[in-house]
């Protein structure tokens, strides 16, 4: 069982069971698309379609898919990006975090087999042998318009991987002719050493979870490092922006305080938002929404009261949040919640959702899409 903020995934499948039926009052969702290989994160791109992460189901099977939000008809953007089976649990780990600007997906690369169980309880030592020399990173992948609403997928191989990780370009394409090329925009260290008694190889690796755009300044969660780093990608130089202290535990059992892991991550204004998931086990109430100076790093309490927060949303007339489960200890669904401002009670829009882990508005204002990653769908909730 996970215990620290080394891998969001890890804690989430192996503790919330699927098919809860719990608290199912607010249920304003339909299905709208299956099959989905873990799937991490949602965006709508530029020309209105939905982009989701996916972890992937083995060594290098991430996939990034687009979806037509009125059909629900998948396609394959790209298939073969990095991916593995995290320690302790080996759960899928791969593409997370997603932002679009222009004609440019960037794409956040969780931190796959990067590393392997240690020899201690919830030790963590380096491996030799990872699947992929690109985890723990942001690709940049340029594609046209007319590549997003025609392709049928193009593939990276791991010769690509390891061209992205010396410096190169990669240009990939398919029979009918559709071309994309990636960039190696951020390539973060697989871990940093964290020695303990009887184990002076330790380490913690990073695990990047959530982007946010801001003209050339990239933001990215690392969910294991309690931070968010920022990218400059004119230089491709990255530095950490802020760090999240520990949490008090308030379950009664445990240790007197748990990880924060920084999840997602929103711009709104000159600032951002941050939901912190929290570590087991996960508190009840002490998971929030917290903001962050972009100029200073600065980090301060926002959205407060909430049980394994995942996403947020800012909107003009509020904010939407997205909780992986209203209690995972006890598989309990996942849940949507309208607050209209940041202290206001909060609204619940739909609390009926099997392990959800991101979110975003479509073109109508009524529709929300919604990512459930053991379930494998894209659930629209009606608002």
């Amino acid at each position: 069982m996970k215990r620290r903020g080394y891998a969001v995934i890890g804690a989430i499948l192996g503790l919330v069971a699927l098919g809860s039926s719990r608290a199912i009052a607010q249920c304003p969702v339909s299905v709208l698309t299956t099959g989905l290989r873990v799937p991490t994160k949602i965006i709508l791109s530029t020309k209105n379609n939905l982009l989701v992460a996916e972890g992937g189901n083995g060594p290098n099977t991430g996939r990034v898919s687009i979806i037509d939000p009125n059909s629900g008809v998948r396609r394959t953007l790209i298939d073969g990006l990095p991916a593995g089976f995290a320690p302790p649990n080996n759960d899928p780990s791969g593409p997370s975090g997603l932002a679009m600007q222009g004609r440019t997906l960037y794409v956040a690369i969780g931190l796959g087999d990067a590393v392997l169980s240690g020899p201690l309880p919830n030790s963590f030592v380096a491996n030799p042998n990872p699947s992929s020399p690109i985890f723990s990173s942001v690709l940049a992948i340029h594609f046209s318009a007319a590549t997003e609403t025609n392709t049928s997928g193009v593939l990276l191989s791991f010769s690509d991987q390891v061209a992205l990780k010396n410096g190169s370009q990669v240009e990939l394409s398919n029979g009918p002719g559709d071309k994309v090329s990636i960039d190696l925009v951020a390539d973060f260290p697989d871990y940093l050493p964290e020695p303990r008694p009887g184990l002076p190889d330790g380490v913690r690796q990073s695990n990047p979870f959530g982007l946010a755009l801001n003209g050339d300044q990239l933001y990215v969660a690392d969910a294991s490092g309690n931070t968010v780093r920022v990218v400059d990608l004119e230089t491709r130089s990255f530095s950490n922006l802020t760090t999240f202290g520990p949490i008090a535990n308030n379950r009664g059992f445990g240790p007197p305080v748990v990880e924060a892991v920084p999840d997602s991550v929103q711009l709104a204004g000159n600032q951002l938002l941050v939901t912190l998931l929290t570590g087991f086990p996960f508190p009840i109430g002490r998971a929030e929404v917290r903001t962050v100076d972009v100029a200073t790093g600065t980090n301060s309490p926002f959205i407060g009261g909430l049980t394994s927060a995942i996403d947020v949303l800012p909107r003009s007339d509020g904010f939407l949040t997205l909780e992986f489960s209203s209690d995972m200890l006890l598989g309990s669904p996942g849940r949507v919640s309208f607050y209209a401002t940041p202290t206001s009670p909060p609204v619940v829009v739909a609390n009926c959702l099997i392990t959800p882990t991101s979110m975003t508005q479509g073109t109508r204002p009524g529709d929300l899409f919604v990512t459930e990653i053991f379930t494998g769908r894209v659930m629209k909730v009606t608002q």
